[in-house]
């Protein structure tokens, strides 16, 4: 198919995030050193996490997902950018581009159901603990692991078509590291306002259920808290559920800023300054929240490594 002289299919070029900076190199070496912390970092959390007889419950469980959906996440975008910089072609075929879109799509709505589905986990450990391994069980688990996973590919499946039919024209110059869809709407030939709105409303529900549940749980929570009589018990609740918290705000302030604000509060800049966040940051920081605020996955670590160093000397000998 050609539009004017473009064709539909051809190349986009990536103009990527340092672009006009001298300090390409050092910017290269710390996001690669970021994405090695990071796959390291959530690979640990699953490996501990199935490894450790402790941790086979369900928040761990969930969490475990997590951490597999943050390892698949930032492959999707940071391999690229860094081959780009390492090797100064940035072409990304149609192809790729279409493939990197509904990854993206598909993995960060998972991460948004599934974050908003611990939340519920969280209540009935905290509000209903008698209750907890039958409404917990672990049908119920893979239940919710699955609803996560298919609710981020309907986002994918539903969009991603609709954005990829769109005629591109101009330079086919993506002001991005990668192929975000703000900025690749932008090289669009054709209007593409109607399709904005209907994004902004689909994103909208896509934030606004999972935040829904996520007042909801923490309301209950809040008040189940304050009725503790132990102290131990308030301190240990306010702790795990802190750590989610802390998360949810990480990732749905960067989605709320890209996807929900106006046009008039973006610029090149700035868009490209929060996807590094929620691309790159985000990923690490998940672990690191979940592991260093928690005792039972320090522990876990912990003994991890003591079996490591006893099977060590014991083979030395």
């Amino acid at each position: 198919m050609e539009w004017g002289n473009y064709s539909m299919y051809a190349d986009f070029v990536l103009l990527g995030v340092f672009s006009s900076t001298r300090f390409l190199w050092l910017f290269f070496t710390l996001i690669l050193l970021l994405f090695v912390v990071s796959i390291a970092s959530n690979a640990v959390m699953i490996l501990l996490i199935h490894v450790d007889a402790g941790l086979h419950t369900p928040m761990y469980f969930l969490l475990s997902q997590l951490s597999l959906m943050d390892i698949l996440y930032i492959s999707t975008i940071v391999p690229k950018m860094l081959a780009d910089q390492a090797t100064g072609q940035r072409t990304i075929s149609f192809a790729g581009c279409t493939a990197q879109n509904f990854l993206y799509f598909t993995l960060a709505g998972a991460e948004s159901f599934l974050l908003g589905l611990m939340s519920y986990d969280r209540y009935v450990a905290i509000c209903h603990p008698l209750r907890y391994p039958v409404l917990m069980s672990r049908k119920i688990c893979l239940l919710i692991v699955a609803a996560a996973w298919l609710g981020g590919s309907a986002d994918g499946f539903l969009l991603t078509p609709v954005i990829m039919q769109f005629p591109f024209c101009a330079s086919r110059e993506i002001n991005h590291f990668f192929c975000e869809v703000p900025a690749l709407l932008k090289l669009s030939c054709t209007d593409t306002s109607n399709f904005q709105t209907a994004m902004y409303i689909c994103c909208i529900l896509m934030l606004l259920i999972p935040f829904s549940v996520i007042s909801a749980s923490y309301t209950r929570i809040l008040i189940a808290v304050c009725k503790m009589s132990e102290a131990g018990g308030r301190q240990k609740a306010m702790a795990t559920c802190s750590s989610h918290m802390v998360v949810v705000s990480l990732i749905y302030g960067a989605a709320m800023y890209t996807y929900v604000l106006p046009p008039s509060y973006h610029t090149p800049a700035k868009d490209k300054v929060v996807s590094v966040f929620y691309t790159i940051l985000t990923p690490i920081l998940n672990p690191l929240i979940y592991s260093l605020r928690n005792k039972d996955v320090t522990g876990a670590l912990k003994k991890a490594v003591r079996r490591l160093l006893f099977s060590e000397k014991v083979t030395a000998f």
